[in-house]
């Protein structure tokens, strides 16, 4: 407010007062003051986090931790969903897994043998002719060999690569039961939702014993510890303001005025309506709910900048049945009655703007009397 004090405390003289009664009233100077524009912009109470938890796996609600308004910590149990089916499944994969051990065991020993004990120096595997198995081991072997119907080292290390091709194939089966089983469990997690955060259920779609699909929505969760504005802004007011600025916002539930900091900016604007998405933090203990009407004032400078008069509501003059008026101070210094047009209160109505009757540089008499007479001077 652009005033100026200029002195503290005047006499009026005999002849401006009724029985000689002495008032304290000061002179005051006027100034421009610039005006700041600002526009209401409505928006809506969020909480500071909300999650809306869906269902992931068909079934049915078989627990539920409360109702609307209860409050839990972080990692807490809301509600289970039937898994009976899935325990089937994995008791299931928990068999596939066992036999997938023992063909892994059973691979492996086959190895072993063909490693320590070569199918090549059994005497029962090699062409007999019908003679016994001692006369195949000392001459058939060694007369194949030199003809050149065999050879017994590249038999080995093909048998070798065989048994060691089934270890490798038991060993995936191990892993892909072992997956199976990790698979199965996951979808198990899946039908447990559990609090991300400390917070409340603002809002349940489920009963116990209601059937669910994946996809559909189980519970509105958020920490309303903290409370948020949130208003589309139109593109063109964005530049007014920055992260960390703090503005004016009014609630529904109390019409009184709160400080409201810029807290986000969203970096997109809407295709359709132009806006762009501004959070707004709103001060702890704030009182209010998710959901609430809100505006919020967002400072606007005009390109050509208006000036108003501000001056002290204890400053005007109210006679019955007369416009408001001051007592404008002359070069004689003179106290002059001026009829003034009063604009919008300020300061909560301590002050009001002057939109005629005055002008920036004018001295006028704070606290006048209210039965003032012309002719009167402040000595």
């Amino acid at each position: 407010m652009m005033l100026r004090r200029l002195s503290c405390t005047f006499v009026l003289s005999i002849g401006l007062l009724l029985g000689g009664e002495v008032f304290s009233s000061e002179i005051i100077e006027v100034g421009a003051h610039k005006d700041l524009d600002q526009i209401y912009l409505g928006g809506s109470v969020i909480p500071y986090k909300e999650v809306t938890l869906s269902a992931q796996m068909p079934g049915r609600i078989e627990f539920l931790a409360g109702t609307e308004g209860d409050s839990f910590e972080a990692g807490a149990l809301l509600l289970t969903i039937s898994d009976e089916s899935l325990l089937a499944k994995r008791k299931s994969a928990l068999a596939q897994y066992d036999r997938a051990v023992a063909g892994l065991q059973n691979s492996q020993v086959q190895y072993n043998r063909e490693l320590w004990s070569p199918q090549t120096e059994n005497a029962t595997q090699m062409p007999g002719m019908g003679l016994p198995g001692m006369f195949d081991q000392m001459f058939t072997k060694q007369m194949s060999d030199s003809m050149g119907y065999g050879d017994d080292d590249v038999q080995r290390q093909a048998n070798l690569y065989n048994q060691g091709s089934a270890v490798n194939q038991a060993q995936s089966s191990v892993r892909s039961a072992r997956e199976a089983i990790n698979e199965i469990d996951a979808m198990l997690r899946d039908t447990r939702s559990i609090a991300p955060f400390k917070g409340m259920i603002i809002k349940k779609f489920i009963e116990v014993g209601d059937t669910v699909q994946p996809g559909m929505p189980l519970l509105s969760f958020a920490n309303t510890d903290y409370i948020r504005i949130r208003t589309e802004v139109p593109v063109r007011l964005v530049p007014y303001l920055k992260v960390g600025d703090t503005v004016r916002a009014y609630l529904d539930v109390s019409g009184m005025m709160i400080p409201a900091k810029v807290a986000q900016i969203y970096p997109l604007a809407d295709k359709s309506k132009h806006t762009v998405t501004v959070k707004f933090d709103l001060p702890i203990g704030t009182h209010g709910v998710p959901g609430m009407y809100a505006e919020v004032a967002i400072p606007v400078k005009n390109s050509k900048p208006t000036t108003s008069i501000i001056i002290p509501r204890t400053s005007i003059l109210k006679h019955m049945g007369s416009l408001p008026s001051v007592l404008v101070m002359n070069d004689q210094n003179m106290a002059e009655m001026h009829v003034i047009r009063l604009g919008k209160k300020v300061d909560g109505g301590k002050s009001y703007t002057v939109l005629s009757g005055l002008k920036p540089g004018d001295r006028i008499v704070d606290h006048p009397p209210q039965n003032w007479k012309p002719g009167a001077e402040i000595k």
